[in-house]
């Protein structure tokens, strides 16, 4: 079974990436992000379609890891300025692939396959009940991708227009968004390695990382994007406006997604209540 999800997953994204670039090819809105965006969206609307044959949305998962590699490639293709610069390419893109391969790995490895759907998708129809359609595609499917397409919106500044030569910013914030992922990655693995020991099961994590946050590794996810925002400021530092963008994504794992897993784990452990008490949710001494 897990072969045959594999599969379905594989053709599903292919799908996707093509019929996102064939958007690109024949829909023009004239602005370069706007184009992106419509890409984005139907390569989204192609996942929504094979999860609602499948019975499964957590096939949208990895839409998260997958999507943000071919848009930078698209904006390293077609530059908007012509005195762009490789190495800021490079210094971009190593975080990036570093996060989409790490993450899209970390899902992987993790994903029973179509026999298994995420637990916040079965609770949001059972929650919205009737309209389980809408939830799944407005809310499953297209808010995330929108988040995301919001996130990646400072990259169009930091490549597509930016000719300014490659400086201190570009640097800092290539190690600053490697660390990030870093991050994650580490948080992961800690939480893996703890999950395995089949004693654990009823257990929390308080150990290595996540003794001092009880999500390092949202922390990292949110660092990252916080770190592709901070390029763009190498085009012009008036974009600071676009914190919003990574901002964003704060709000919805503030609001949204740790309450979501604080709740699942109060539920399911129950010495998790005294670990709220004793530790922060994201940042480390801070915002209990």
């Amino acid at each position: 079974m897990y072969i045959k999800s594999l599969i379905v997953f594989i053709f599903a994204y292919l799908f996707s990436l093509l019929f996102g670039y064939l958007s690109l090819i024949y829909f023009k809105f004239g602005h370069l992000w706007l184009d992106v965006l419509l890409a984005h969206i139907i390569a989204t609307l192609i996942i929504f379609i094979f999860s609602v044959f499948y019975r499964n949305s957590s096939l949208y998962d990895p839409a998260w890891s997958v999507f943000p590699f071919p848009v930078f490639i698209y904006l390293i293709l077609y530059p908007e300025v012509e005195d762009s610069s490789f190495l800021r390419f490079f210094l971009i893109g190593l975080p990036i692939t570093y996060y989409v391969i790490r993450l899209t790995w970390n899902w992987l490895k993790t994903w029973p396959g179509l026999v298994h759907e995420d637990f916040r998708y079965i609770n949001l129809y059972e929650t919205f009940g009737k309209f389980k359609w809408f939830i799944n595609l407005f809310g499953i499917h297209l808010f995330p991708t929108i988040m995301v397409n919001i996130c990646l919106f400072p990259l169009y500044y930091a490549i597509s227009i930016n000719d300014q030569p490659v400086g201190f910013i570009d640097w800092f914030f290539c190690i600053f968004t490697l660390l990030a992922v870093l991050l994650e990655h580490v948080s992961d693995e800690q939480m893996h390695s703890f999950r395995s020991n089949p004693k654990n099961r009823s257990l929390t994590m308080n150990k290595g990382l996540w003794k001092y946050s009880r999500h390092p590794n949202y922390l990292g996810e949110i660092l990252f994007w916080f770190g592709l925002f901070g390029f763009s400021l190498s085009q012009s530092l008036e974009n600071f406006w676009l914190i919003v963008c990574p901002l964003s994504m704060l709000i919805m794992f503030i609001f949204a997604s740790i309450p979501m897993m604080d709740n699942r784990s109060l539920q399911r452990r129950p010495e998790y209540e005294e670990y709220m008490k004793k530790t922060p949710a994201l940042i480390p001494f801070f915002f209990k």
